[in-house]
């Protein structure tokens, strides 16, 4: 039953995640509240975990989330269940893209899909601000390293090093 639930749960998450990983945020968000997978706070630990290792953002969300809930089975299952979607839809648009690619209607509705996608990443790093930011510590944490990623542009694995250094260091 689990595995179904999970199963439906992240294909509809990668049906609708349109704009990579980050998009899937909201959608986990609305889990939280659904079922007692887990909290808003391991989700919070979920996408530091899935945006400090290796391969896409939402697909190793999908795996820490069904793992959490199940096990390895449940991030299979998980897993699976999101990147299921993405498989089938590129199949199809690009046999549909190449042979529609001048058409209006196509090139307006894929205009009008940026804007949505812009608003869910923002959104999810508004949820996740609001759960990070606790303190004057922690939002003048942020604020040093949003201006360091800004007129820096180091890599981001420099960011993600150094503020765990700096986390161990000052006991965040």
């Amino acid at each position: 039953m689990i595995y179904g639930l999970l199963f439906w749960e992240f294909f509809k998450i990668g049906l609708f995640a349109i704009g990579g990983g980050m998009v899937t945020i909201p959608f986990l968000f609305d889990l939280t509240k659904k079922y007692n997978w887990f909290n808003a706070e391991e989700l919070t630990n979920m996408i530091a975990v899935s945006q400090s290792t290796p391969g896409p953002v939402g697909v190793n969300m999908a795996t820490y989330a069904g793992f959490q809930t199940a096990g390895v089975g449940g991030g299979i299952i998980a897993t699976f269940g999101l990147v299921l979607p993405s498989v089938i839809i590129v199949i199809l648009v690009s046999k549909l893209l190449s042979h529609y690619k001048n058409n209006l209607w196509v090139t307006e509705i894929m205009a009008a899909i940026r804007p949505a996608v812009v608003a869910l990443i923002l959104l999810a790093g508004f949820e996740l601000f609001k759960l990070s930011v606790i303190d004057w510590v922690s939002a003048a944490f942020a604020l040093v390293f949003f201006l360091m990623v800004y007129f820096f542009k180091k890599s981001p694995i420099f960011y993600i090093i150094l503020s765990a250094i700096l986390g161990i260091l000052l006991r965040l």
